[in-house]
């Protein structure tokens, strides 16, 4: 597998350069960052939430995790982890584990943490466990902007 093809078309219509950064095949995004050589507060990954009133994609840094609680109070909600089952078919053309973290895509609403904010270059699941997409700050934030910010980690 290689870049998802939803995620590509989704570029594609946004207007959004990108560059592909391949690296060994690894489990986490953790592992990814380091052996692309790529900093993990650089590399944003997707945390994907639900409860009764549907899902949300978190992105945060592949070094920090999501304080659901936090997040619930935040929104208003009481969400958990989507299940394995739910990612499958949300993401069908994702390998499970590599879901790229623009949830817009996938039609599904996306929270972003202020720390990725300010970052100059921005790398992410392509959907596989082999490639990274990178983006520089601007692009990024400007496939984040319909999203809500705040600090989620």
């Amino acid at each position: 597998m290689s870049i998802s093809t939803t995620l590509q078309k989704f570029l594609a219509q946004q207007g959004i350069g990108y560059d592909i950064v391949p690296h060994r095949h690894t489990g986490t995004s953790m592992n990814a960052a380091g052996t692309a050589h790529v900093p993990a507060a650089k590399v944003a990954k997707s945390v994907i939430l639900e409860d009764e009133n549907g899902y949300l994609m978190a992105v945060v840094p592949a070094d920090h995790h999501v304080k659901i609680g936090k997040l619930n109070r935040f929104l208003g909600r009481k969400m958990g982890l989507a299940t394995e089952t739910e990612l499958k078919a949300l993401f069908s053309d994702c390998e499970p584990g590599a879901i790229p973290p623009v949830g817009q895509a996938f039609g599904i609403d996306t929270i972003v943490d202020d720390s990725l904010n300010d970052c100059q270059d921005i790398y992410m699941e392509a959907g596989d466990h082999e490639d990274f997409i990178h983006l520089n700050g601007v692009s990024f934030r400007k496939l984040m902007r319909n999203a809500q910010h705040a600090r989620i980690c």
